[in-house]
């Protein structure tokens, strides 16, 4: 039964819980379809959960149920509005918030790393939003891709093109590291380094003007 932050008693932030972002619904390639089940297999086998955004539909179904079924934490935070597109899933845990900021603020909350698959907008848009977040050192987690099929090189093409004109430094071109295996992006995690020219920011106290 899906429930609301205030009142869950899920809150296990101490669990080993990877934020996973992907598409809400299927490709015809059966290749993207399969790295989904394979990638919660591998979590599950390596001892992690997932923390992700909800629902039953597509990769993101396939994620969760693979978690699942190997005995895997599962905790998805699902905005009230997508319920009626993405689906109120039984799959272990779900928590409902108001808004895509909320969902998004609490799967970094919850999460020790992020990984993500093929996906559409909103998947990219998440891969940024927290690729970003780790450039401006509102965190310093693993960001790393399951590059099937090479869907993510022309955003490594892009990455290049971006340092080459100087919007990004080169050392946080590798904020983001590209696998293209399950197991890979598995074991990336622990061999995951944090780039070391990122704005250094204090998020936690006021700053002088």
């Amino acid at each position: 039964m899906p429930t609301s932050p205030s009142t869950t008693e899920a809150n296990q932030k101490d669990s080993k819980l990877v934020c996973v972002f992907c598409a809400s619904r299927d490709s015809p390639d059966q290749a993207y379809n399969e790295a989904a089940n394979s990638l919660g297999r591998e979590l599950a086998k390596a001892g992690y959960g997932l923390v992700y955004g909800g629902g039953s539909c597509g990769l993101m179904g396939r994620v969760a149920r693979s978690v699942h079924e190997n005995n895997g934490d599962v905790l998805g935070i699902t905005p009230h509005a997508l319920t009626s597109i993405e689906g109120a899933t039984g799959i272990g845990r779900t928590l409902l918030v108001d808004s895509m900021h909320d969902r998004k603020s609490m799967m970094n909350d919850y999460a020790m790393a992020f990984i993500a698959l093929p996906g559409g907008f909103g998947t990219l848009e998440e891969l940024l939003e927290i690729t970003t977040w780790s450039m401006l050192s509102i965190h310093s987690k693993p960001v790393i891709v399951l590059n099937t099929n090479g869907y993510y090189n022309a955003l490594r093409d892009l990455t290049k093109n971006a340092v080459k004109a100087g919007f990004i430094h080169g050392d946080n071109s590798e904020i983001i590291v590209y696998c293209d295996t399950p197991q890979e992006a598995v074991a990336a995690i622990t061999k995951y380094s944090t780039p070391k020219n990122r704005y250094d920011l204090n998020w936690t106290s006021p700053q002088p003007m």
